[in-house]
């Protein structure tokens, strides 16, 4: 497991801007640069590191943006109103979130100003933030769950909460009546049938998405005696069983690759 005490580097920085255009919804906010959960399959670790100029690995660095919340307050007024993605390239809810709020404090922001938010997480600290969830006019919430086992997330998801948290936190908040997905990417090895069976009257909507077969990827993979499982034939497989079991279910769900 990364320990964010001993391993990752916490920096406190000042952003130029924080609410940017997205491609795939109308704005991206990150209030962090980098991330600790340190996911071996990260896409963002393909480019971050380079971009943020840190020599670290990927996991081991976290830029706090300490005026988010203000630059946010600022270019809200100028915007245009839109679906706000939090977040892109880091995890809003990653350990550091528990002191600076940063995620907690740039929804309040939102909130005053009544953009539509959608929120992708592993952490169950969200459930934290329940309080201005509620209130938001807009908000679907949910968390990327890859595997149904705990085990296999540890390896692939070092610094992340377990599945089982996700699953607890992902009820909580389906209590409260808020619109919730989860996010089924990339299939890591697993049980198709017991991860969708977890899923009913939890996730509004399923994505699912397949991994991406970076060099990297590939030989963590080998290293961990996985290989099999990074091909396509894998991705088939599961991708057919899932597909299978969420329409038994009547789980509403959405391929993405």
């Amino acid at each position: 497991m990364i320990s964010i005490l001993t391993v990752v580097k916490i920096s406190e920085v000042q952003a130029r801007s924080i609410l940017n255009k997205s491609k795939i919804f109308d704005y991206c906010l990150n209030p962090y640069i980098g991330c600790s959960h340190g996911c071996r399959y990260c896409y963002a670790g393909l480019f971050m590191t380079r971009y943020s100029g840190h020599s670290e690995p990927w996991g081991q660095f976290v830029d706090v943006k300490l005026n988010a919340p203000e630059l946010l307050r600022r270019q809200l007024p100028r915007a245009r109103r839109g679906t706000v993605w939090i977040a892109s390239v880091c995890d809003p809810y990653q350990p550091v979130e528990s002191r600076y709020q940063l995620t907690r404090k740039c929804l309040r922001e939102l909130s005053r100003r009544a953009f539509p938010v959608f929120i992708q997480t592993k952490s169950d600290l969200v459930v934290r933030d329940l309080d201005i969830l509620k209130d938001l006019a807009e908000l679907e919430v949910g968390f990327s769950i890859a595997t149904d086992d705990d085990r296999t997330a540890a390896l692939f998801e070092p610094g992340a909460p377990s599945v089982t948290r996700r699953l607890k936190a992902l009820e909580k908040i389906k209590a409260v009546n808020l619109r919730t997905f989860v996010f089924i990417g990339p299939i890591l090895p697993q049980n198709p049938e017991g991860l969708a069976g977890r899923l009913i009257g939890l996730a509004d909507k399923v994505f699912i998405d397949r991994l991406n077969y970076t060099g990297q990827f590939i030989n963590f993979y080998r290293s961990q005696g996985l290989l099999s499982c990074a091909s396509d034939d894998f991705f088939k497989q599961m991708k057919e069983r899932l597909v299978t079991e969420l329409e038994r279910s009547g789980l509403s769900f959405e391929l993405i690759f």
